[in-house]
Order: structure tokens, then C-alpha cells, then sequence
């Protein structure tokens, strides 16, 4: 696990090589690789996960094809033996030392063999001009942000949106619709981040540019082994291959050269992973709760489940009068807005987790994505199927605020001005409304291409990394995944009851209060903690004043005030959602646009004051 960057057709100094890997080393502080040539640059920070002692990266440095890689090959053992097998070298036994010979062996399509997680950058120098390829997993586990100029035909990316800024000459310039599109979608989705001329590369693309050309980008299907990629039976034996293969997909991901953790929440998704990982003799669960009392406190859920599975159970607290200076350090390692109050919560979990000494931790996450559990899916195919309209509240549930609310809140050229701009990008919006399939199979579809990488996995990336712990995804494995999509309708959603075929496998393995406990987020209780006399609160009224928040001209700061009239006096979730969020883009708007405004580059992060300190 690493971060990586790099550029291409461009003069870049060492001097911001260095910045850049500068403004990304908590994410891999273990070692600082940079290879450099006639128009080009790779760099890699490393979190040294598996084969400590090898893994200098680029891998292949001094050879015709060099790679610098961020993630993890859970195949490389397979891949190792089948390459020397055919007379290439690979030089040590970490995961990620077989892309450059897998690459020689196969071209473009070398991708196609990987079976993990992964963003990567391979350089190739054996035609008349070097080549580079950019490339990305399946579901987009790994993120990988780029500014290309099509006039000087320049590219430069990174793993971190920050650091990306970092090499300068970004003009810094916010989309005008930028802040409809995050109310809308809790984040950019799509290719779009909140930056009119940066881009993330999509799940499962190849990006391939030579010196002075132009890219070409074509998305990859999701590669599935045959005999995986469909259930076949009635409901118990659908239920047994969905346990038998995420049992064996924990197994692999738990091997690793470094202390491995799991993260539970005392829900479904989290407590099966733990529950299965402890059968191979796994021993620390984490799990997150706020200092006094609070509604939703799942941490006695978390216990049973560690008591079940005999683990060391690790209790992390953390006291609600921290979340404006955590909140401001979880957003710059965001790096742009992400409305989930979630975030907050994950980076100070995910930090604890290091802090106790572990560098790898298990997480639940994509299985609501996958096997249908979020409450707004069950709901729209009710609708759908009672003949009633759907999407309108489908979409709302999406937002941070609901369009009405947004209505309100924007001023009138404002309003006038998005509406030619929609949040979400116009394919995934027409494939979500009027594409092949039930309304449940079209969601679905929606939710795993769109949504999870935009909203979820960019978010546990970005803030696990940014304590130097490497998150590993059970629920996204290729294998689980290619089982959970093709589910029909009534194995996900059923009688009020949603993902039922994970709740099928995980009989048997945890308490029956999980099982049977109603569906809840794991999430920071943010209406209950935004209230007069908390700390958050005054934080937020501070930073969302009326004359603060109208300057821009796209909000009515008389809107927003009656935002907070309406949660004194009656505290609603949706009031209270829509008040973080805008304190999260406020927080966001403060770190980076205003110092892109001022210096052209990347403000440091809080309690960063010397960003060069790394030397590359």
C-alpha cells in the first residue's frame, strides 16, 4: 500500500517532486521512491505491508518498463510462479515487484490478471518516445486524481487530491455548479472532483498516453472467473456460496507482514467479516463511540460480536468538544467535500487503529452497495412496484439536502445557473432511470459504479491512509462481488427486509441481537450533537454567519440562518444533515480555496508547517 504520482510531457523540479510527496507521506512514511526522465516522473510513498525488507519502488527502476503502484495484489504468489515459470526475475517477494514482467508477458490487458485493489502508473520506454499507462481496479478501491492540459498536452497525477495541487500550475478554479453537485450527491460523482481541471480516474479504466500525444481511455468490464460469476440454487444454497466465498476472500486479505486488525461496528457487514476472520485465528477488533451519551450507540452490539469471536476488543472514544479541529483535518485529507458525518468518525478510528500498532484493518464496507441494504433501495422498489414514482425520492434520499431545501437556500442566479448543469453525470442518470433491468437491478447498478467509489471508498482511502493504515475491502473483492450482482430482486429485498441473502449467510456466526437488531448507519448522531451549547454548534454558527455564507452570491445566508432557528427549536435529521454539510464545504472552502486563491497551490495540513521536510 502506498501513494503514488508522477507527470508526464512536463518540467517538473525536484523541488515539487519533493512538495508533492511531502503532502502525501502520512499515507507512506516507510520509504520515498522517485525515478525521473526526458518529460517524465514517477514517485511513490510506501506503506510497506507485504515483503518489508524488498518493494522499492518504481519496481523494474533502471529496466525499459518501471510501475509505481498503490494497493495490493492478493494474487501475487499465483502470478509469481506462473511469471518465473516463463524466465522473468522478480527480484523479491513483495506483491506488487511482478508488474513489470506481468506487463512484458501481456501487454495493455496485464491488468486484466490482477486480482486486488490497486491504482498504479507504468512507464514504459522501449518505443521511440515513452509511453504511460494509468490504471485502476474494478470498483475503484483505489483513487487516482489527474490534471491533464490538452493545449500543452501535460498530465500529472497522485493518490491524494492535496498533492496533486502540489506540483502547481493549477489555476485552483472551483466549479461554479461544484457546490450544487456536492448538496445534491454528498460528493462529486463521475470523473468530476470540486476542481474545474481536476479529474478522477474511473473504476476499471486504462488510460495510455505516449510523450507529446494524445490519451486514450477505455473502461474494462469487471473480469470474473467463470465458475464465479453467477449464484446458482434455491435460497440456503445461494446463502452457503456467498459465506463459503467471503470466508475465503477474509482469509486472503488477512495475510499480510504486519499486524492485521478488523474494523466492528456491531452491524451485519462488519461483524460477519469479524466473525470470519476470527476463525482464522484473527485477534483485535476496533470499534468507535462518542464521550457521554448519545442515540444509535452501537458499541455493545461490537462487544457481543467480539465476545463471540474471543477477540481483544479495542474501544476507541472520542469526545464530541474535538470535532471542530478533528473536523478540519479530516476534510483537508479529503481533500474535497464529503457530506457522510461518517468521515469524521473514520479518521479517528482508522488513526487509533495505528496508534495501537496495526497497519492493516479490515472493514465492511460495499456490502449494502452489493447485496442491496439501504433502506431508500427497499423503498424504491416498493414504490416501483406499486406503480408509484420512485426516482423523486430515491434521488432526495442521495442528497444532503433534498432539492426543495436546496431551492431555498440558493440564491436566484444561482438556482438558474445549475439547473443547466446537473449533479449527476447524464449517463449514469439515464441508465439509472430508464436503463435494462428491474428498478432494483438499475440502483444496484448505480449504486456500485457510481456511488461507492465516489462517496464511500475515496473517503475510507483517503482517511485510513491518512494514518498510514491500509483498509482492506472483503465485500469488494471481484468474487463477492460478481456473487452479490446478479442477485435477483426478491433475494435482496423482501417483506421489509433488505440484503437478505447476507443475512442467510451470516446464520449461525453471530449473536441473534445482530441478526435480528433493525438496520441502522454507521455514523456519527450529528442531529443530536448539532444543538445550542455544544461545541460543534458554535463552531458552526461561526463559520456559516449570514454575511460569510451570501459572499459568494450562491447561497441566501437568510436560508441558511433559518436553518439553524428551525434545529433550536425542533431538531430534525434532515435540518441537522443539511447544516453539516454546509459546514463541511465551509471548512473545505476555508483550507483550499481561499489558499488557492492567494498562493496557486495546496494549503498544508493542519498541523503540517513545513511541507518540504521529505526529501524524495
Amino acid at each position: 500500500m502506498c501513494r503514488i504520482f508522477g507527470y508526464l510531457n512536463a518540467a517538473v523540479t525536484p523541488h515539487a517532486m519533493r512538495t508533492v510527496a511531502a503532502l502525501q507521506r502520512h499515507g507512506g512514511p516507510d520509504a520515498t521512491g522517485v525515478a525521473r526522465g526526458a518529460g517524465w516522473g514517477l514517485g511513490n510513498n510506501r506503506l510497506a505491508v507485504v515483503g518489508l525488507d524488498g518493494g522499492q519502488q518504481p519496481y523494474g527502476q533502471g529496466g525499459p518498463v518501471q510501475v509505481v503502484f498503490n494497493g495490493e495484489v492478493y494474487n501475487h504468489q499465483e502470478l509469481r510462479r506462473r511469471l518465473e515459470a516463463r524466465g522473468h526475475v522478480i527480484p523479491d517477494r513483495c506483491d506488487g515487484s511482478v508488474l513489470p514482467a506481468l506487463y512484458l508477458e501481456y501487454g495493455e490487458e496485464f491488468t486484466e490478471h490482477l486480482d486486488g485493489m490497486y491504482a498504479l502508473a507504468l512507464l514504459d520506454t522501449r518505443g521511440a518516445v515513452p509511453r504511460l499507462l494509468l490504471a485502476t481496479d474494478h470498483i475503484g478501491m483505489k483513487p487516482l486524481y489527474y490534471r491533464w492540459d490538452a493545449i500543452a498536452r501535460s498530465l500529472y497525477f497522485s493518490s491524494e487530491l492535496p498533492a496533486l495541487l502540489g506540483f502547481g500550475g493549477a489555476d485552483g478554479r472551483v466549479r461554479e455548479t461544484a457546490l450544487d453537485a456536492f448538496l445534491t450527491t454528498r460528493t462529486p460523482f463521475g470523473t468530476r472532483t470540486m476542481y474545474q481541471d481536476v479529474e478522477v480516474l474511473e473504476p476499471g479504466t486504462t488510460w495510455v498516453c505516449e510523450l507529446g500525444g494524445t490519451p486514450r481511455v477505455r473502461r474494462r468490464s469487471l473480469h470474473v472467473p467463470p465458475a464465479e460469476q453467477e449464484p446458482i440454487g434455491d435460497e440456503a444454497t445461494v446463502a452457503r456460496q456467498v459465506r463459503r466465498t467471503l470466508r475465503r476472500e477474509v482469509g486472503r486479505l488477512l495475510e499480510a507482514d504486519v499486524p492485521v486488525a478488523v474494523v466492528t461496528s456491531g452491524g451485519l457487514d462488519s461483524s460477519l467479516v469479524t466473525a470470519l476472520a476470527a476463525e482464522y485465528g484473527l485477534q483485535h477488533t476496533f470499534t468507535l463511540a462518542y464521550r457521554g451519551t448519545w442515540p444509535s450507540d452501537e458499541r455493545h452490539f461490537a462487544r457481543e460480536v467480539s465476545d463471540r469471536a474471543r477477540t481483544v476488543h479495542h474501544e476507541v472514544e472520542i469526545d464530541p468538544a474535538d470535532f471542530p479541529a478533528l473536523l478540519e483535518e479530516t476534510v483537508w485529507h479529503l481533500g474535497q467535500p464529503n457530506a457522510d458525518p461518517i468521515a469524521l468518525s473514520t479518521y479517528a478510528l482508522f488513526r487509533a487503529i495505528r496508534e495501537a500498532g496495526f497497519t492493516v484493518a479490515l472493514t465492511g464496507d460495499g456490502a449494502d452497495e452489493v447485496f442491496g441494504g439501504y433502506e431508500r433501495m427497499r423503498l424504491a422498489a416498493e414504490r416501483a412496484a406499486a406503480g408509484a414514482d420512485w426516482a423523486s425520492g430515491y434521488v432526495d434520499a442521495l442528497s444532503a439536502v433534498p432539492a426543495v431545501l436546496r431551492d431555498r437556500l440558493y440564491t436566484d442566479a444561482y438556482r438558474a445557473h445549475v439547473a443547466a448543469d446537473p449533479a449527476l453525470p447524464a449517463a449514469a442518470r439515464e441508465d439509472l432511470l430508464h436503463g435494462p433491468g428491474t428498478v432494483l437491478e438499475r440502483i444496484t447498478r448505480f449504486e456500485v459504479e457510481h456511488r461507492l467509489p465516489a462517496y464511500h471508498l475515496r473517503r475510507v482511502d483517503h482517511l485510513s491512509m491518512a494514518s498510514a493504515v491500509e483498509a482492506r475491502l472483503p465485500f469488494c473483492q471481484r468474487s463477492v462481488v460478481a456473487l452479490g450482482r446478479p442477485l435477483p430482486d426478491h433475494r435482496r429485498v423482501q417483506g421489509g427486509q433488505v440484503k437478505r441473502t447476507l443475512y442467510a449467510a451470516a446464520a449461525g456466526l453471530l449473536p441473534d441481537r445482530v441478526l435480528s437488531r433493525p438496520k441502522q448507519p454507521f455514523t456519527l448522531p450529528v442531529t443530536a450533537m448539532l444543538r445550542p451549547g455544544t461545541s460543534l454548534w458554535e463552531y458552526a454558527r461561526d463559520l456559516l454567519a449570514p454575511g460569510r455564507t451570501a459572499a459568494a452570491g450562491r447561497l441566501d445566508g437568510r436560508g441558511v440562518d433559518a436553518l439553524f432557528t428551525a434545529q433550536a427549536e425542533r431538531p430534525d435529521d434532515t435540518v441537522a444533515l443539511a447544516l453539516w454539510a454546509l459546514l463541511v464545504h465551509e471548512v473545505w472552502d476555508e483550507q483550499f480555496r481561499s489558499s488557492l486563491r492567494g498562493s496557486g497551490g495546496a494549503g498544508a495540513a493542519p498541523g503540517v508547517t513545513e511541507p518540504l521536510a521529505v526529501a524524495a
